[in-house]
C-alpha cells in the first residue's frame, strides 16, 4: 500500500500548540504539508496568551524537515480568523486544508453557569470554527479543491453533565459541518468531523491517569489525516475515535407514526411506544430526504 502523502498542500490547525492540535500538525508536516501553526498560547480556560507554544511546535516541524509558519492570532475574532488564513496565502501562495481545533473549557453545573462562561466556550469552538472556515471558503471554493475538518466532541452528540457551554458548541459543529459538506460539494470542498476521546489538558480530569497512553493523540490524528487527504470520497460526516477505534456517528431517524386526522394529545399518548421505536431507522442525506415521509403521508 503506497503512502498516503500531503507534498503540495497547505494546511491551516487551529489550536495546534498542544495536544491533538500539535500532533494533527507535526503528522500533516511529516507527510509532506505546508502548515500554518495557530494557537493563541492562553491556559485550557483561554485565560492568556503566547506565542509560545504555536512557535515550538513549528521549530519542531522544521528540525524534522518540514515547512511550517507559526500564527498566534485569536479564532473567536472575525480579525484573527482573516489574519490565520491570510498567514497561510502570505507564506505559501495558497490554502487546501482548514483544521478546526481550537478550544477552551469553563465546566461548570447549568445551575452555576454564568451567560459569559456560556459564550466564551461558543465564541471559540463554535464562532471561532465559522469565522475560520469563512475566511476560507471563498479561495477553496475558487480553485475547486478543500478540505475542511471540525471537532465535535461525544458530550455534544450524547450530552455531559457540567459542559452546558461545551456540549451545545460541539453539536452545532455537527450541523455547522453537514451544511459545509452540502454547499461545498459543487467545488469539491468537503467537510467532515470527528468526535475524540483522547488525553490532553482538556481531559486530564474527566478520564483516568492510567489510559493516558492508551488514549494518546497519536490514535487521534491518522483519522483526521485521512479526512483532509485528496482521496477522501465522504463528506458531512461525523466519526468518533480514541483509542485505536474509529466510528462513523449516525443521525438517523425511526419510522414514527403519522396520522392524517386530527392530531391530539391522547393520540401522541396512545401510540408513543412508535413514536419511540428505534428500529427501523433510517439516515437522510438531507432535509429533502428527511420531508419525504411526510410528503408521503400527505398525499396519501
Amino acid at each position: 500500500m503506497s503512502e498516503l502523502r500531503y507534498d503540495g498542500r497547505v494546511a491551516v490547525v487551529t489550536g495546534a500548540g498542544h495536544g491533538l492540535g500539535r500532533q494533527h500538525a507535526l503528522e500533516l508536516a511529516a507527510r509532506g504539508a505546508k502548515v500554518v501553526v495557530n494557537d493563541l498560547g492562553g491556559d485550557r480556560a483561554g485565560v492568556g496568551s503566547s506565542a509560545g507554544p504555536a512557535q515550538d511546535v513549528v521549530e519542531e516541524i522544521k528540525k524534522n524537515g518540514g515547512e511550517a509558519v507559526a500564527n498566534p492570532d485569536n479564532v473567536a475574532t472575525a480579525e484573527g480568523a482573516q489574519a490565520i488564513i491570510q498567514t497561510a496565502l502570505d507564506t505559501f501562495g495558497k490554502l487546501d486544508i482548514v483544521i478546526n481545533n481550537a478550544g477552551i473549557l469553563r465546566d461548570k453545573s447549568f445551575k452555576n453557569m454564568a451567560p459569559e462562561e456560556f459564550d466564551s466556550v461558543i465564541a471559540v469552538h463554535l464562532r471561532g470554527s465559522f469565522l475560520v472556515s469563512s475566511a476560507a471558503w471563498s479561495h477553496l471554493r475558487d480553485q475547486g479543491y478543500g478540505r475542511i475538518v471540525n471537532t465535535s466532541s461525544p458530550a455534544g452528540l450524547f450530552g455531559n453533565f457540567g459542559q452546558a457551554n461545551y456540549a451545545t458548541a460541539k453539536m452545532g459543529l455537527v450541523g455547522f459541518t453537514k451544511t459545509l459538506a452540502h454547499e461545498g460539494k459543487k467545488y469539491n470542498v468537503k467537510a467532515n468531523a470527528i468526535a475524540p476521546v483522547a488525553w490532553t489538558r482538556m481531559t486530564e480530569d474527566l478520564l483516568p491517569a492510567d489510559f493516558s497512553e492508551k488514549l494518546g493523540v497519536d490514535k487521534v490524528t491518522p483519522l483526521v489525516a485521512y479526512l483532509a487527504h485528496e482521496s477522501i470520497e465522504v463528506s458531512g460526516e461525523v466519526y468518533t475515535v480514541g483509542g485505536g477505534r474509529v466510528a462513523r456517528i449516525l443521525v438517523a431517524e425511526g419510522a414514527g407514526w403519522g396520522t392524517n386526522d386530527a392530531l391530539s394529545v391522547e393520540a401522541i399518548r396512545d401510540n408513543w411506544e412508535a413514536i419511540n421505536a428505534a428500529e427501523p431507522y433510517t439516515v437522510y442525506k438531507n432535509v429533502g430526504e428527511q420531508m419525504g415521509p411526510l410528503i408521503q403521508q400527505l398525499s396519501s
